[in-house]
């Protein structure tokens, strides 16, 4: 059967490539490799695109050290979630009123723990959160997370287990200011790569009525929107460019709040990150269920639990390239390990060449984000996945 090639320059720069895959030939796979120019690349486009807005980098994209320091050096803020990410990004050198709690769970000694360190704006979109920011970060600005729709157009849903219905949030901006707490803005994600862009459209209109009742009834002027994340990286499914996705967003903003447009953050993590990586695999094994089945099974040394965790469900499709040609059959693409959950891809059959061999290497790009931080420590024993930053 045949099936689509994958091309390098059908989803990446080739002489990005050549230059990663001259750097891999005598590394042991698994492993990552990161060009920190895309990154800065990526970054220069946002703040091109959103001259209006704040960049918060979400840290668990990728925390690598390198990445972390380019984007201090560039002046980005960053979007933390523990205390091990706050440390780290305090030990290079930024300063708290650079970070932000983006962490609707935490512990009341967590947010002790930042508050103490300096920082001064936390997310939050329940009532005992909020109280217990009340109690440790006194004074503390608070923005308040939406529930938001557009699961069914987003390859990574965020919803249910983060934000609060509008009711709500408008409930806990008002308890925020009577704890003494500065009732600062609302915050949403409309699920990482999206691929619908209207989905912006409807939660700024749900922010703007939030905005809007707060003003009127309740004397609360809020400042801030943080739109979250969600911008694409090259997969599989095709999305929209960045330039298009920022000109839409900022015609919804400007729709419905005009020259008063309050301050407005963004959380990249994945759009930053994904397209300046490449996992570098080798297939260990290729074998048949039977003597007449029409798809073979290909296992890498590399899956779900060494940074392939968003193969879950299917719901991110790497591009998988291979230097083989030739004619192509549908495989099951599973990995190493002792788990019959570790399948990649099974209902969505990829197209490998039928001269693919053991110990050929396999290319998945655009897997600089969500990989080596998704990696399992020691399952089966197997290492950490690797990675290296290049210039």
């Amino acid at each position: 059967m045949q099936s689509q090639v994958i091309r390098v320059e059908d989803y990446y720069d080739v002489e990005v490539f050549d230059k990663i895959k001259a750097f891999s030939e005598d590394k042991e796979t698994p492993f990552v490799v990161i060009d920190s120019g895309v990154i800065d690349q990526h970054y220069s486009a946002l703040i091109e695109n959103f001259p209006y807005a704040k960049i918060y980098y979400a840290i668990k994209a990728n925390p690598a050290l390198e990445i972390l320091t380019l984007l201090r050096d560039r002046g980005a803020h960053f979007d933390v979630a523990s205390v091990y990410e706050l440390d780290k990004i305090l030990s290079l050198g930024v300063s708290a009123d650079r970070c932000s709690f983006g962490n609707t769970i935490k512990k009341r000694k967590d947010i002790r723990y930042f508050y103490e360190k300096g920082v001064r704006l936390f997310v939050s979109d329940a009532e005992a959160d909020l109280r217990n920011i009340a109690q440790e970060a006194p004074g503390a600005k608070v923005y308040i997370r939406l529930l938001t729709e557009g699961s069914h157009t987003a390859d990574w849903p965020l919803s249910r287990k983060f934000g609060c219905q509008t009711d709500m949030a408008v409930d806990l901006l008002v308890l925020a200011k009577s704890l003494g707490l500065e009732p600062y803005g609302i915050s949403f994600h409309v699920g990482s790569q999206q691929r619908d862009i209207g989905a912006w459209d409807a939660a700024i209109d749900k922010v703007k009525a939030i905005f809007d009742w707060l003003k009127n009834e309740c004397d609360i002027q809020l400042k801030m929107i943080n739109l979250g994340g969600g911008f694409p990286a090259n997969y599989l499914t095709r999305t929209n460019d960045l330039a298009t996705y920022a000109k839409e967003i900022t015609h919804y903003l400007q729709d419905d709040f005009g020259d008063d447009m309050p301050e407005i953050i963004l959380e990249p993590g994945r759009s930053l990150c994904s397209n300046a990586g490449i996992l570098v695999s080798e297939v260990v094994l290729i074998s048949r269920k039977t003597s007449t089945s029409l798809h073979r099974w290909v296992y890498a040394d590399v899956g779900k639990f060494s940074g392939l965790i968003e193969t879950l469900d299917e719901s991110i499709k790497y591009p998988i390239y291979t230097e083989r040609s030739g004619e192509r059959e549908e495989c099951v693409i599973a990995g190493p390990t002792c788990d019959s959950a570790d399948i990649m891809y099974e209902d969505h059959k990829y197209g490998l060449p039928l001269s693919l061999e053991i110990g050929d290497r396999l290319y998945w790009f655009s897997t600089g984000a969500y990989t080596t931080s998704y990696s399992a420590i020691e399952f089966n024993g197997f290492p950490p996945l690797k990675q290296y930053v290049i210039k």
